[in-house]
């Protein structure tokens, strides 16, 4: 099924997590505990959160740390279900965190390209097709075959984006990614994600990268203990922001 307009709506959404104590907690105490679910305490990370976002369109989230970007951004991607209101999300979804999609350390770069591949829905073919262009765009070629534990987290934060790219999501969901990698890496990363909005691509990006968002973004988000304070206009969402 073809993505609508707006491939991304959220309509009331709440999300709740437990608190949990510090300290050791005795086996006795975690049996306890399961008879005693009407003293747990919660706190809410997203509260009320309408959200309708255009394809083919970019979209930064910004906010303090705590705020709720990241868990926004997972709520979006299926990672985390709300405990009230409805998500509709049409097409295929890649979250990209900073430093990568799941890889293992133990195998190379070029291995963690077919297991990430994988996992994220291509095909052995599809990946074999696209593999050098990871490799070139992720600037990686002559440590590729090294073992992933070798590498930075700059260096891991391009291979991941590289093969979220090419992997052609329809929604692609990026968080701090613009926080590691060199300036190169972030002026490559720009004028990809602006080529896959060409293509209809729609892209969510967390990031405390203000001048990058503005950059790149159609429409900036400003989250605040869980809240949408101002999502219509970037220049007043990043005023407000800058305010704080």
């Amino acid at each position: 099924m073809r993505a609508g307009k707006f491939p991304i709506v959220l309509d009331d959404v709440v999300l709740d997590f437990p608190f949990h104590n510090a300290g050791k907690t005795t086996i006795q105490k975690q049996f306890l505990s399961l008879f005693k679910g009407n003293n747990k305490k919660w706190f809410r990370a997203l509260s009320g959160i309408d959200l309708k976002i255009k394809k083919g369109s970019v979209v930064g989230i910004i906010g303090d740390n705590g705020a709720g970007k990241s868990t926004l951004l997972r709520v979006i991607g299926g990672i985390y279900k709300p405990d009230r209101g409805k998500i509709t999300v049409e097409g295929k979804v890649i979250l990209l965190a900073s430093l990568g999609l799941g890889f293992s350390n133990d195998l190379p770069g070029r291995d963690n390209i077919y297991l990430t591949g994988g996992l994220i829905g291509m095909s052995e073919d599809e990946i074999a097709d696209k593999e050098q262009e990871i490799i070139d765009f992720s600037g990686l070629k002559e440590f590729i075959d090294a073992p992933l534990r070798t590498y930075s987290s700059g260096m891991r934060a391009r291979l991941g984006f590289s093969i979220a790219c090419h992997s052609k999501p329809e929604i692609l969901l990026l968080d701090e990614v613009f926080s590691v990698g060199d300036y190169e890496f972030r002026r490559k990363s720009k004028q990809k994600i602006l080529q896959m909005v060409e293509g209809e691509t729609t892209v969510v990006v967390v990031s405390h990268n203000i001048q990058t968002l503005e950059e790149i973004c159609d429409r900036i988000i400003y989250i605040e203990n869980g809240k949408i304070l101002m999502s219509t206009s970037k220049k007043y969402a990043i005023e407000l922001y800058k305010r704080k």
